[in-house]
């Protein structure tokens, strides 16, 4: 097992990202933790709040809201998801990762362990972060501020014996206790006797150290993803232009889509939130809608859909906080990446998913569809508008099939264009007419019946017509039709 610890010295303070500087966060009247600024006026942790206010008068205050840092752990976790599902919390400040299984998928422990700190940089967050073969091994590191990777189980007793007693997440009575034997260092610890240690620290102490070392196991529970995805997340300025959510919405989208790698899913729909001001004259929530046509965890796709609905969207009032919600995730099994290392999203099902999701996002959910084939035989009822999501391969309904399906005798030629009606054609000497006379080529083609919906409005109902294919003195193929009524154009070949 690989252990990657993500320490977060600075969390108190990193929950409230509209803190002005220099500031500090206090519990107790006490300072539990400070920005850089206030730290190099003086303002340190355990520092009465009266005398840091005597050492910089401008400091702004926020009492610790636990509960808040609780909710950003957690997001953190779920983002987690997009390296491994074997996570462990361990609040006020920590969070554990089990990364073995995850090497090989990115690049090694070293790429893998630059990737997850950069990531949880981007995420607001800074960490001291530790890799190492057990747990507490990795805890003790990153408490430590040592971020070199420790690789194997033998190198523990060198790489832990170099820590400080200090920096070590000990109890004050053992710290004092292990000063008056001389030992300074966690090395001084390990050359004392176990038995002697045991009766003078207890069983617990020794048990820790055996299982920092590998020598005991030392099991975890794991982080349990919720069932559905809300969160969170508050912006540090009002913002009033839409495309300046696309920040603060990416960071959320990433947290989902660890969460949906974590559960092996993806979302057809996703709705964010965007809560405005408090005041007086509180406006709702402005909501907006995600939708794919097809279940994805692709953080690239989700994010482009986004960034194109913003640039479209227009906010009633300023924004101070977004949230993010997906409330019905799909099973969406892993796929076999390509051997030579090509991009997924190829000119398969995906690529046209992607596409139709871009143009939803630029003109609209109702102007983009797919035509499916019908079982009928009048043309204006032989195809019919689906959703978009039919094109990445879901079921089609009962009466709607694909062309393969379809069983004519030997049927006419079919043009790939429509008109919404047909044109009533002008006749000279018994030919039609169409910008001068047409030239029939192939014909006549009897296309009859539908008495079962004359009477529904807007059917097409009965019709007789013979049906021709036609050249234009512009050299234009057109189907066309004669029926009681006179000569009709129903349609353009490509």
């Amino acid at each position: 097992m690989l252990w990657l610890v993500l320490h977060l010295p600075r969390l108190p303070l990193e929950v409230f990202p509209g803190l002005p500087s220099p500031s500090a966060v206090v519990r107790r009247e006490r300072v539990v933790v400070a920005d850089d600024a206030a730290a190099r006026a003086g303002v340190v942790p355990g520092l009465r709040l009266a005398e840091a206010w005597a050492f910089l008068p401008c400091l702004a205050v926020q009492e610790r809201d636990v509960e808040r840092e609780q909710g950003a752990l957690t997001r953190l976790a779920c983002w987690a998801g997009n390296f491994t599902s074997e996570i462990c919390c361990l609040p006020p400040q920590t969070l554990l990762l089990e990364v073995a299984g995850s090497l090989r998928l990115f690049g090694g422990a070293k790429a893998l362990f630059e990737r997850i700190v950069a990531g949880c940089a981007e995420q607001g967050f800074v960490p001291q972060a530790s890799l190492a073969p057990t747990p507490l091994a990795a805890q003790w590191l990153a408490f430590a501020g040592d971020d070199q990777p420790c690789l194997d189980k033998g190198e523990l007793p060198y790489r832990l014996g170099r820590l400080p007693l200090s920096g070590l997440d000990l109890p004050a009575q053992h710290h004092a206790r292990l000063r008056s034997f001389g030992a300074r260092s966690l090395a001084d610890v390990l050359r004392l006797p176990r038995a002697g240690l045991t009766r003078r620290l207890g069983g617990g102490f020794v048990a820790d150290l055996a299982r920092a070392l590998g020598d005991l196991p030392d099991p975890r529970p794991r982080y349990v993803f919720p069932e559905c995805f809300v969160e969170q997340l508050e912006l540090p300025a009002r913002i009033e232009n839409a495309m300046a959510l696309g920040f603060a919405g990416n960071r959320l989208l990433a947290t989902l889509c660890g969460w949906l790698a974590a559960r092996g899913s993806g979302i057809s729909k996703c709705i964010f939130e965007f809560e405005h001001e408090r005041g007086s004259r509180q406006r709702p929530a402005t909501v907006l809608v995600l939708g794919f046509t097809a279940a994805t965890r692709s953080a690239e796709r989700i994010s482009r859909v986004f960034v194109e609905r913003l640039q479209r969207f227009e906010l009633p009032a300023p924004v101070e906080r977004i949230s993010l919600r997906a409330e019905a995730p799909e099973a969406l099994p892993g796929r076999t990446a390509s051997l030579f290392g090509e991009r997924g999203e190829g000119a398969g099902g995906e690529s046209v998913a992607a596409l139709v999701e871009r143009l939803q996002a630029r003109l609209g959910n109702g102007k983009v569809h797919g035509l499916s084939v019908v079982a009928e035989h009048r043309p204006e009822n032989a195809s019919r508008r689906v959703e978009p999501g039919l094109l990445a391969g879901e079921k089609l309904p009962a009466r709607l099939l694909p062309a393969s399906a379809m069983r004519h005798k030997d049927p006419g030629p079919r043009p790939l264009w429509l008109l919404r009606r047909p044109q009533i054609l002008g006749e000279v000497a018994g030919r039609p007419q169409c910008g001068g006379p047409l030239r029939l080529l192939a014909g006549p083609e009897r296309i009859e019946s539908g008495w079962w919906d004359a009477a529904e409005p807007d059917a097409v109902g009965d019709v007789r017509r013979d049906y021709f294919v036609a050249i234009s003195v512009r050299a234009e193929w057109l189907w066309v039709f004669r029926s009681r009524a006179g000569w009709f154009l129903h349609g353009v070949f490509a």
